[in-house]
This record gives structure tokens, C-alpha cells and sequence, in this order.
């Protein structure tokens, strides 16, 4: 069974900085797309941004300049750096992950992480 342990979130004023990190616990699978989510309260879990085992990225337009996401593929953990934090990132954060299975790949998610950002 794999699991996704996630950490790093907290409460951080205005243009602020936190770090998340999510490892995957995968029995010694690699895992393919890694990537976070978030769930603003009273709204519907979105994409913040996403990275391939290759390093390829995608990001949301909303964090596009301000969140920088990579990956330790020997550690399989990814990282998502927050800079120049705005109060409308304030959700819970979840860790999604891809892995490759027999004829093709379970996907999981972490138990999410909350971060508040003060105006």
C-alpha cells in the first residue's frame, strides 16, 4: 500500500514564504507525476501544480511566478516552495501521486496539510 506523508504547512502573514514536502512511502516503486493540490474552504479541490518524474512542470495560473514545485526522485519527495503568499492561498494542501502499476497507475492522495495566510 503506498502512502503519502505531507508536511511544512502553517499559519504565515502577507507575503510570506512556507515550504511543503510529501513523501511517497511506495515499497520501493518509483512514482511517476507528482503534485499539489489545494482546497480553499467552501470551494472545490483545484490544481496548484504538477511535475513529472522527467522534471517537467505545470502550474496554475493563480501561482504561476510565486510557487516553485520540484521533486528528489531518489527520495521520491516532492517539494512545493510558497513564496509572496496571499491570503486567497489560504487551504488545505494535498500531495497527489502516480504509481505505476501492472498495465498502468494507481493514483493516491496525501491527508492534506493546512496553510493559513493573515492579510
Amino acid at each position: 500500500q503506498v502512502q503519502l506523508v505531507e508536511s511544512g504547512g502553517g499559519l504565515v502573514q502577507t507575503g510570506g514564504s512556507l515550504r511543503l514536502s510529501c513523501s511517497a512511502f511506495t515499497g520501493g516503486n518509483g512514482v511517476a507525476v507528482m503534485g499539489w493540490y489545494r482546497q480553499p474552504p467552501g470551494k472545490q479541490r483545484e490544481l496548484v501544480a504538477t511535475i513529472t518524474y522527467g522534471g517537467l512542470t505545470n502550474y496554475a495560473r493563480s501561482v504561476a511566478g510565486r510557487f516553485t514545485i520540484s521533486r528528489d526522485n531518489a527520495k521520491n519527495t516532492v517539494y512545493l516552495q510558497m513564496n509572496s503568499l496571499k491570503p486567497e492561498d489560504t487551504a488545505v494542501y494535498y500531495c497527489n501521486a502516480d504509481v505505476p502499476r501492472v498495465g498502468g497507475r494507481n493514483n493516491y492522495w496525501g491527508q492534506g496539510t493546512q496553510v493559513t495566510v493573515s492579510s
